[in-house]
């Protein structure tokens, strides 16, 4: 059982990953995203997710340096990742879409670097590009975003390295069992983006109802189901009591009927795009 914000999971390449994280998605460049990014360092987060397409790397990177400055810490301490965007999906424009977000970054290797989307007839191209940078060491682990079981299947016929991650929007309105299950089954780590459903589920009178069992709020309760579920997360927050508060999740444990009761919650429904009918 996850009991600490430093806990991780181990990859099916001997890669450990932290279970919990900070995500930057929409966090525009400047001093908030600089401060978001020191701020959960510094309280203990392990673990920076980005993207090339949120187009604030630069911002990233610079939390990352000051952060590691701060409290002392080594590059090695900690766990990041960045996406290759759909424009630079293809063998040779991903080689090159990884060096510009190093560059960004001001690093030397990710730790994990994925496939933003599954997009047709590149995908496959696009993976091979990153079997290359994984046997490079430019990234420590290697996975994919938004794949669905077909989107897997289909990969893996011709994949020589199988992806470490899947990570896609997952959250107790859309609890993607099917996509767990085969994830369990092929050792790949599950892990969510939008666990809080962008804030629409904090009202939901069941969550309030376990939270107030508990004593915590509902988005530290819909954070321990996904732990409990196995599953990595990585909350998005710039201010600094909301990250201390999504890691205050390591003190208490949900019960079997809790967790069910979370998980009746499902309605297969997305706020983000599904990835068999988005417009790349």
């Amino acid at each position: 059982m996850t009991r600490h914000l430093q806990d991780t999971t181990t990859l099916h390449n001997g890669v450990k990953m932290p279970w919990l994280g900070l995500g930057v998605f929409k966090v525009e460049e400047g001093p908030e995203l600089v401060e978001a990014v020191k701020s959960a360092i510094k309280n203990g987060y392990r673990s920076i997710d980005t993207a090339a397409v949120y187009g604030n790397e630069e911002g990233v990177g610079q939390g990352i340096r000051e952060g590691l400055a701060e409290t002392g810490l080594s590059r090695e301490d900690l766990f990041v990742t960045s996406k290759v965007w759909n424009a630079d999906q293809g063998y040779e424009s991903t080689l090159q879409a990884l060096e510009v977000s190093l560059r960004k970054l001001g690093l030397d290797y990710l730790d994990l670097y994925l496939i933003h989307w599954p997009v047709q007839g590149k995908y496959k191209d696009t993976w091979r590009a990153l079997e290359a940078i994984y046997e490079s060491g430019k990234a420590r682990s290697i996975g994919v975003s938004n794949f669905h079981v077909h989107h897997l299947q289909d990969l893996l016929q011709d994949a020589k390295i199988k992806p470490m991650v899947d990570q896609v929007e997952f959250h107790p309105c859309l609890t993607q069992e099917e996509l767990r299950a085969y994830c369990r089954e092929q050792g790949i780590q599950f892990e969510a983006w939008s666990p809080l459903m962008q804030g629409e589920l904090l009202d939901n009178e069941v969550l309030r109802a376990i939270a107030g069992r508990h004593g915590k709020s509902v988005a530290q309760i819909i954070l321990r189901w996904d732990l409990q579920n196995g599953v990595v997360t990585i909350p998005k927050s710039t201010k600094e009591h909301r990250i201390i508060e999504n890691a205050s999740v390591f003190d208490f444990e949900l019960t079997a009927d809790d967790m069910s009761r979370i998980s009746a919650l499902n309605e297969n429904r997305r706020v983000g795009p599904d990835p068999d009918n988005f417009d790349f």
